[in-house]
């Protein structure tokens, strides 16, 4: 039988809340690796069908008006805010703010190291203008599909370069290889 004095109960009770705290925490990061993994797979069908229909080319308004509208479902649905951000944007309202272009940072220095980019996250409670906000970030790498419109700039086609430089004149997204960190999935609400 173990004797515990009244010090010894208490450090138990703390420890007990302390296991529950961190238990909280990880759920609130399973539910945000969730919503983060919602709008890719969404978004790389819809280019599909779109680069089946009218190649490339035709590809790029889709992203540019599709990817918003699913980051606004998604974002409807889960209650958290979605968006996609990259350190090399296309879309100006893709630029990251200071914590994003953080993690994004870290994400390209551990990549380096030989992490595997497709597992590259971020999970964090932070304080922004007095609010405690829980942030998550899940890093996207380039994938195959994305080379057509992402690759080395030399080798896209004609239509597609200048069909960038209409909608883009300000494009910082191209010269990307296969698993290269195209971005990432942000995400946030209020804790």
């Amino acid at each position: 039988m173990i004797k515990r004095n009244r010090h010894g109960a208490l450090a138990l009770v703390l420890w007990a809340a302390c296991v529950g705290a961190q238990a909280q925490d990880a759920s609130w990061i399973q539910d945000a690796r969730q919503v983060a993994a919602q709008v890719p797979p969404k978004l790389l069908a819809t280019l599909n069908a779109a680069i089946d229909k009218g190649g490339p080319d035709g590809a790029i308004a889709v992203c540019r008006d599709e990817a918003p509208k699913l980051a606004k479902a998604a974002s409807e649905q889960s209650g958290w805010s979605i968006r996609r951000v990259s350190l090399r944007h296309r879309n100006p309202k893709a630029v990251p703010d200071a914590w994003e272009r953080a993690a994004l940072e870290d994400f390209d220095r551990r990549a380096v190291a030989g992490e595997s980019p497709a597992t590259l996250e971020k999970a964090e409670v932070v304080n922004e203008g007095g609010q405690k906000l829980q942030r998550y970030m899940r890093a996207l790498p380039t994938q195959q599909l994305c080379l057509a419109c992402h690759g080395d700039a030399a080798s896209l086609s004609p239509t597609v370069s200048t069909r960038l430089k209409e909608l883009y004149p300000e494009d910082r997204a191209v010269g990307y290889a296969v698993g290269q960190i195209r971005g990432a999935m942000s995400i946030k609400r209020p804790q």
